[in-house]
Order: structure tokens, then C-alpha cells, then sequence
């Protein structure tokens, strides 16, 4: 017989979007219990940003080891790096399994019920977990807040399988493949392709847009662009995949070409990134009364469904496909239920995408907020002339700062960077555009030397018109 139990808040789903909106229901004094089948944590802490993360880094630590090996430079000289794939993934293994047990700690001491199982909802506000020990219990809540994620895309006639993996798989190898095929140069395929790349592996994109990284302008991905080349990636742009062939032993990527013709890339493995997609299968949606709004659970402002009592977050609602979205709404959606006043409405959320060298975007590129009817002045600042950029090998990469602002009033309306390291102005970015400053707010603001904060700095002089670094 299954046990029964009852909560105010019940959620489900312990990702990025999950845990936090428990946490916070648990600090605020509400009952709340927590459901998640695949590890507290999520995709993002699981099997995606955290480990990719660690992934990337250590494939850069590989680089620059090789490169410091081939040629003395910083007075550096080191002997040749070896390689140890399986060392790698046991050590990102170790990070993932460390900040899991640390979210399971938060949730216990916020007094949050953690259950593991698989949820399926009856009606909206009950469903039966199944446990792994096959004992099931029933759970009615007061409140639903749907935290089910995203995930993978296959492509129907690429399944994964064998020689055809997605990201999950391709952070869980033990052995480099000497050679990569990525179907698909967004920011997934990219981060992952580029690190394997400096781990040794030769590498090609096979994307079927005009460009990679479709999402981010042309001026913007050039440093990217030119990363690629120097370092001998392929990139087949225009060019649609039509499957995995295997003859003679081996494993092939057939596509078409831009000119209409088939062609094949030999492959060790065949990474399929081609993007997410809502989990709304296999757990009871169709049983709680709540719209779509397409492949996504629609919502209002305060993240409520048409079900009342029941709340979406994260990457089930639709984009940004993002882990802060997630998170934030998670929070807030937590303090509406103990009823406080609050509403999803960000000026801009931003996007990072740690490529080589590492892309930021917050709001308006100036195209955007032209074709929005603004009338726009724009400043931008290479990082070559950043003392700190230098110092860190950055400077060549023809990474820059690009500032977007109304002329009639200098309000920010967009901030653009690309360059080593530049993720970690995200917060400072998506802060300028949260508070309306404008661009004197930040050019009154000391921002500390040497650091690439600097940049930013220095791109709002220059949409003013007086950089100090570069000539106006």
C-alpha cells in the first residue's frame, strides 16, 4: 500500500530552477517537499554547465601546458603534457558529486523533505512517486511548482547510439576521440567541440544555419571565428546532416552541402547538439488542466499556469533556456505562495557562452535596438589595450567590450563582450541594465586597475566620445 503524505509546496524537479524555489519555501516557513529522479542539482550541475565547465578548464589547462612544451615563452618551459581522459572526467566527477551533496545539505537545513523517485501527477495536485526500492507514495499538495527542465534533442534519423552521442555522454568519455564530428555550432556543440580540440582531437561543425552561433552577432563571433581557423577546425556552415553511416569499421557523418551535394566526415564519435527541449512527457502533464504555449508550459508574470495553484519555472516555460532564469524564478515563485508581492520582469537576463575566446550578450545589440525604432550611439573597446587582458594572453584574441546606448538620453540598452575570461563581467553587464544606468553612472563609477572591468568602463567613455586608452 502506498504512503500518503501532504504538503503546502511541493516540488518537482531538483534543478537549477527546483532546489532554489525549495530552499526559499523552506526559509519562509512552508512545508515543502522536493521530488527529483536524476540527482539533486539537475542537467546544469549533473550533466551540464558545472561539469562542461570543469571540462572545458581542464582542457585549457592541457593547452597551454602543450603550448608552454613547444615554445618557451613567460620564461615557462615545461616537458611534454600527457593526457588522461579518464583522469579528467573522474576528477569533474568529483566537483559534481561534491556540489550535489552540498545541495542536499541546503535543502535539509532550509527543513525541505527530499524524496527520490519519479513523479506522476493523478490531477494538479497529486501525484505518486515511485522510488528505486519500488515503494510508491502519494503526495497532495497545496501548491505545484513544475520544475521539470529540458532536455537533449535527437534527431530522428541520428538516435543516439553507439558511435552517436549527445552532450551527456560526450562529458562522460574516458578515451579522446581523435576524431569529433558536431552536428550543430550553437553554444553546446561549440563549447565542447573547441575543448576537445585543445585536448588534441581533430574536429568539424557541421551546422545547418549560414553561421554558427546564430544567436550572437557577426561582429561578435569574429574573434570565435578566427579561433577556429587557426586552430584548424572545420566548419561546415549551410550544410544539413543526414546521418551516421558506418562501413568498412568506421563511422561516418553524411550530410549535404551548401551546393546541394552529399558528403561524408570520417568520425570516431559524432556529438548531436542541436539543441533542448521541454520534459513534459511521461509524468502526468496532460492530467493537470494547464495551457502550452507551443512545445512550453505558458505562464503569467508571477509564473502562474491557467491551474490555479500551480506554477512552471526554468526551461519548461520556453526561453532562455537558461540556469539563472530558472533559479530566480524558483525564488520568486516560492515567495508568491508565502505572499509576498513579487513579478518575473528582467530588463535583460544574460547569456554566456564560454567558447574560445568566451562571449557575454545583455539586451540590445545596436541592430536590435535600431530596429525597435531607437536611435543609438555605441562605444566599443578592445581588449588590446586592457594591461590585464594582456596578462593574461588575452589580448590578441580580438576580444573587445561593446556598450549600446539611447543617444537621446544615455540609458543603456545593451552590453556585448567577447574575449578571455569576459563571463565574468556578466554580473556587472546585466546589474548596469537592471538599474537603467546610463552611460555616466558608469563612467562616474572607479573600477579597479588592473582588472577587465576596465573594459567596460572604458567602452562607455568611448560612446561618450573620450576614451582615455584608445583615440577617439
Amino acid at each position: 500500500m502506498a504512503q500518503s503524505k501532504t504538503c503546502q509546496v511541493l516540488v518537482v524537479g531538483g534543478g537549477p530552477g527546483g532546489y532554489p524555489a525549495a530552499i526559499r519555501a523552506g526559509q519562509l516557513g512552508l512545508d515543502t517537499i522536493i521530488v527529483d529522479k536524476h540527482g539533486l542539482g539537475g542537467t546544469c550541475l549533473n550533466r551540464g554547465c558545472i561539469p562542461s565547465k570543469a571540462f572545458i578548464h581542464a582542457s585549457s589547462k592541457y593547452e597551454e601546458m602543450v603550448h608552454h612544451a613547444q615554445k618557451d615563452e613567460m620564461g615557462l618551459k615545461i616537458a611534454d603534457p600527457t593526457l588522461d581522459m579518464a583522469g579528467v572526467t573522474a576528477w569533474k566527477d568529483g566537483i559534481v558529486s561534491k556540489l550535489t551533496k552540498g545541495v542536499g545539505q541546503l535543502l535539509k537545513a532550509a527543513k525541505v523533505e527530499t524524496i527520490a523517485g519519479w513523479a506522476t501527477f493523478q490531477n494538479a495536485k497529486t501525484c505518486v512517486v515511485e522510488m528505486e526500492n519500488g515503494e510508491t507514495v502519494e503526495i497532495t499538495a497545496e501548491h505545484v511548482i513544475l520544475a521539470t527542465g529540458s532536455k537533449e534533442t535527437e534527431l530522428p534519423f541520428m538516435p543516439f547510439g553507439g558511435n552517436v552521442i549527445g552532450s551527456t555522454e560526450a562529458l562522460e568519455l574516458t578515451e579522446r576521440p581523435e576524431k569529433l564530428v558536431v552536428v550543430g555550432g550553437g553554444y553546446i556543440g561549440l563549447e565542447l567541440g573547441i575543448a576537445f580540440r585543445k585536448m588534441g582531437s581533430e574536429v568539424a561543425v557541421v551546422e545547418a544555419l549560414d553561421s554558427i552561433l546564430p544567436s550572437y552577432d557577426k561582429e561578435l563571433i569574429r574573434p570565435v571565428q578566427m579561433w577556429l581557423k587557426k586552430n584548424k577546425v572545420a566548419l561546415h556552415t549551410g550544410c544539413k546532416a543526414k546521418g551516421a553511416v558506418e562501413e568498412g569499421g568506421q563511422t561516418f557523418l553524411e550530410f549535404e552541402d551548401a551546393k546541394g551535394q552529399t558528403q561524408r566526415i570520417e568520425a570516431d564519435k559524432i556529438l548531436v547538439a542541436v539543441g533542448r527541449k521541454p520534459v513534459t512527457e511521461g509524468w502526468g502533464l496532460e492530467n493537470m488542466g494547464v495551457d502550452m504555449d507551443g512545445p512550453f508550459v505558458k505562464i503569467d508574470h508571477q509564473c502562474r499556469t491557467a491551474m490555479r495553484g500551480v506554477y512552471a519555472i526554468g526551461d519548461l516555460v520556453g526561453e532562455p533556456l537558461l540556469a539563472h532564469k530558472a533559479t530566480k524564478q524558483g525564488e520568486l515563485v516560492a515567495e508568491i505562495i508565502a505572499g509576498h508581492k513579487r513579478a518575473y520582469d528582467p530588463v535583460s537576463v544574460a547569456a554566456v557562452c564560454f567558447t574560445e575566446p568566451e562571449l557575454v550578450g545583455v539586451g540590445l545589440t545596436p541592430d536590435e535596438a535600431k530596429a525597435k525604432g531607437e536611435t543609438v550611439i555605441t562605444g566599443k573597446f578592445p581588449l588590446a589595450a586592457s594591461g590585464r587582458a594582456l596578462t593574461m594572453e588575452g589580448g590578441a584574441d580580438g576580444g573587445f567590450v561593446r556598450v549600446t546606448a539611447r543617444e537621446s538620453d544615455h540609458v543603456i540598452l545593451g552590453i556585448h563582450a567577447v574575449g578571455k575570461h569576459v563571463s565574468e563581467l556578466s554580473g556587472e553587464f546585466a546589474l548596469a541594465l537592471e538599474m537603467g544606468a546610463t552611460l555616466e553612472d558608469v563612467a562616474g563609477t572607479i573600477h579597479v586597475h588592473p582588472t577587465l572591468t576596465e573594459g567596460f568602463a572604458e567602452g562607455v567613455l568611448t560612446a561618450l566620445g573620450h576614451p582615455i586608452h584608445i583615440s577617439a
